[in-house]
């Protein structure tokens, strides 16, 4: 189940105040605080095949000179950033296999329209039809 506690913990164990993560209402405080870059950077080490496709993502949110000026993420930033959290610890239950649970996310989807997954997580209604088609996939919903 994805959970605010898990979704933290993908991002590194985030902590609102000196507490962990336990409730949505704690993560959103966290993300409008500030997530810290070093953040931004976890979440896309761990999702990317490599340096090169993780630096991609990482400056599809964040600008490469404006990341370089940072110690923390936007508001908007951190909410993408815990997009990206959210949405790899749903694929990784669906699979439950984090490098199959990768690959989806990485790869074009002919049901999304040949989009990546990734690159429609950016966007709050892309990453509702992302989870929507992992949702089906879980639950072997027609597509």
């Amino acid at each position: 189940m994805v959970t605010p506690a898990r979704v933290a913990e993908r991002l590194g164990g985030v902590r609102y105040g000196s507490h962990p993560v336990e409730s949505l209402q704690d993560l959103r405080l966290a993300v409008e605080k500030g997530l810290s870059v070093e953040t931004l950077y976890r979440i896309t080490d761990n999702l990317a095949r490599n340096e090169v496709e993780a630096a991609r993502i990482r400056h599809a949110i964040v600008p490469r000179t404006t990341l370089r000026r940072r110690t923390l993420l936007t508001p908007e930033e951190g909410e993408r950033t815990a997009r990206l959290a959210r949405l790899m610890v749903l694929a990784e239950e669906v699979w439950d296999d984090r490098e199959l649970a990768r690959e989806f996310l990485l790869s074009p989807q002919p049901q999304l329209g040949g989009e990546t997954p990734i690159a429609l997580a950016l966007t709050e209604l892309g990453a509702r039809e992302v989870e929507e088609l992992l949702l089906r996939l879980e639950y072997a919903l027609p597509a």
